[in-house]
C-alpha cells in the first residue's frame, strides 16, 4: 500500500498576493514543522486547546451566561466569525487556515462582561492613587491601560503555559499580526523594542496587515451586527418592528416575505439575517476583487505597502454603519443592558481594587517576569470568566451583584 501523500494547501489555488505557510515570517522561538499540518493549521489548533479558548465560552457578547443559554459568547462569536471568514478566504484565493486561526484567537484577551468590563478594566489601570499606582512599570508588560487586542497577543505571546520550551503557544508571525488589530502607539513602540520589525511595527510605518488578518477583521463586524440582531430579539429587547427602520435589514425581511408571504416569527428573523449575511459576504467578495485589481496588488509585500483593500462597497459600507448606530441606540444603550454593564464595571473596579490592596489575593507572581502589581492585578481579571469573577466579587466583598 502507498504511504499517503499529506497536502499543506488549503482547498483551491493561494492567490499571489495570499499569506503562504511555506513562507511565514516563522515563530519566534524555532521548532520543527509538523508532518501533516501547515504551520498555520498548527496555529489554530494550539488556539483551541488553549485555556483561553475554552473560557470564551462563559465569557459575555451582549448578554451574561446567566441570562438565558441561547444567547452568544465570545466562544460562539468567534466561531461565527471564523465560518464566515473562510467561506470569503475560499473566495478570495486566501489562506483559509490562517483566517480561521486568527479569527478564533481574536478575543482571546477579552475581560469578563464583554466591553463594559474592557471599559472598566482599561479605567482602573490609569488610575493614579493607592500604593500600586506608584509602582514602577515593569519591563514586560506594556505601557499602560488595557487594550483588549494586544491583551490576546499577551495570551499567546506570554500568559499561556503549556509547554516545556516556552511561554505562549509560540504562533507564527502571520496569526500574530492578525490578532493585533488595533495598538496604540505606546504600545507599538514597547512591542518594536521587544520585537524589532515585529508585530508592532506596521502601526509606527503606516502599513496594512495580509489580508487574511484584514479579512478577520471585517468577518468580525459582519458577524456581530448579524447575531446582535438575533440576541436582540430573542431577549425582547427589540422587535421585528423597529427593525423595519434599518434598510440593511428591512430590504431582506421583504424578500423574505416576497418569496415566503406566510413567514412570520423566529422563522422571518432567521431568513432575514440569513439573506443579510450572504448578502454581505458578496459584497465583501465583489468590492475586494475591485479594490485588488484598481490597486494592481500582486504581492503580499504590496498588500502591506497599500492602504487596506479587504472590506465592503461604498454603499454597503454606508448600510452596516446605519446598523451599527441602530444597535448602539436601541440594544447596547437600553436600560436594561445598561443596568447589566454598570453592575459588570463595579465587579471589575471592585476586583482590581481588592488585589492591588491585598496581593496576597492574587496567583503568586512567576520569577521569570516582571510586571507590576497592577499588570498581574489587570491579567488575573481578564483570564477570568463572568460567572468566577460574580462569584470572586461575591466572596471578596460579600456583595451580590448578579442573580442566576
Amino acid at each position: 500500500m502507498d504511504a499517503p501523500v499529506w497536502t499543506t494547501q488549503p482547498p483551491g489555488a493561494l492567490a499571489p498576493y495570499a499569506c503562504d505557510p511555506a513562507r511565514s515570517r516563522g515563530r519566534r522561538h524555532a521548532e520543527p514543522a509538523a508532518p501533516t499540518r501547515n504551520a498555520f493549521q498548527r496555529d489554530r489548533d494550539r488556539v483551541i486547546h488553549s485555556t483561553a479558548f475554552r473560557r470564551l465560552v462563559y465569557k459575555t457578547q451582549v448578554f451574561l451566561n446567566h441570562e438565558g443559554d441561547l444567547f452568544r459568547t465570545r466562544l460562539t462569536h468567534s466561531l461565527e466569525v471564523a465560518q464566515l471568514g473562510r467561506s470569503i478566504a475560499r473566495a478570495l484565493g486566501l489562506h483559509e487556515d490562517l483566517v480561521e486561526a486568527i479569527a478564533l484567537a481574536h478575543d482571546l484577551g477579552h475581560t469578563p462582561f464583554g466591553h463594559a468590563g474592557q471599559d472598566a478594566l482599561n479605567a482602573c489601570l490609569h488610575e493614579d492613587d493607592g500604593p500600586a499606582a506608584q509602582e514602577p512599570r515593569g519591563p514586560d508588560e506594556p505601557h499602560g491601560g488595557f487594550e483588549h487586542n494586544l491583551q490576546s497577543l499577551r495570551v499567546v505571546d506570554a500568559l499561556e503555559q503549556r509547554y516545556p520550551a516556552f511561554d505562549g503557544l509560540n504562533l507564527c508571525f502571520e496569526t500574530r499580526e492578525g490578532i493585533l488589530k488595533h495598538c496604540s502607539r505606546a504600545n507599538a513602540e514597547w512591542l518594536e523594542a521587544r520585537e524589532p520589525n515585529g508585530v508592532g511595527a506596521r502601526f509606527l510605518r503606516g502599513q496594512s496587515p495580509s489580508l487574511e488578518a484584514q479579512l478577520a477583521n471585517v468577518a468580525d463586524e459582519i458577524a456581530y451586527n448579524a447575531h446582535d440582531i438575533d440576541d436582540g430579539v430573542r431577549s425582547g429587547l427589540l422587535t421585528l418592528e423597529q427593525l423595519e427602520a434599518v434598510p440593511l435589514f428591512d430590504q431582506f425581511r421583504r424578500e423574505a416575505l416576497a418569496e415566503f408571504p406566510r413567514l412570520q416569527g423566529r422563522r422571518l428573523l432567521y431568513e432575514s439575517i440569513r439573506r443579510m449575511l450572504s448578502a454581505q459576504v458578496y459584497d465583501v467578495i465583489d468590492a475586494t476583487r475591485a479594490a485588488l485589481r484598481d490597486a494592481g496588488v500582486r504581492t503580499l509585500d504590496e498588500v502591506r505597502a497599500s492602504r487596506p483593500l479587504l472590506g465592503f462597497s461604498a454603499g454597503m459600507r454606508q448600510a452596516s454603519a446605519e446598523l451599527k448606530r441602530f444597535l448602539l441606540v436601541n440594544l447596547y444603550r437600553h436600560p436594561q443592558v445598561l443596568d447589566t454593564t454598570a453592575r459588570a464595571r463595579q465587579v471589575v473596579r471592585d476586583l482590581y481594587r481588592a488585589y492591588c490592596a491585598q496581593p496576597t489575593l492574587l496567583p503568586p507572581p512567576r520569577p521569570d517576569v516582571n510586571v507590576s502589581l497592577r499588570r498581574r492585578a489587570a491579567d488575573h481579571i481578564a483570564g477570568m470568566t463572568d460567572r468566577y469573577a460574580i462569584r470572586e466579587h461575591e466572596r471578596l466583598t460579600g456583595q451580590r451583584l448578579f442573580g442566576g
